[in-house]
């Protein structure tokens, strides 16, 4: 029974995390879809930043987040 919990916890976990990757993915894009040229700048760095931050394993499922989000940042 504890085994069990601890799967659903982690699994929960990583639901959480991936999630949560996938919306600041999602924040940085709609910076950069802004007229602003900063703003644009900004979003663009912010986007760059998070592709570099996220773990390989997580890439997968965050890539269905987006989907889920209509963004156009996947990774390949």
């Amino acid at each position: 029974m504890q085994v069990n919990r601890q799967k659903i916890r982690r699994s929960l976990q990583n639901w959480q995390q991936v999630r949560s990757w996938a919306r600041l993915i999602r924040e940085a894009e709609i910076l950069w879809k802004v007229d602003q040229k900063e703003l644009k700048r900004l979003g663009a760095l912010e986007l760059s930043q998070l592709m570099k931050e996220i773990p390989p394993a997580y890439r997968r499922r965050i890539n269905l987040w987006l989907v889920k989000f209509s963004l156009r940042t996947r990774f390949y």
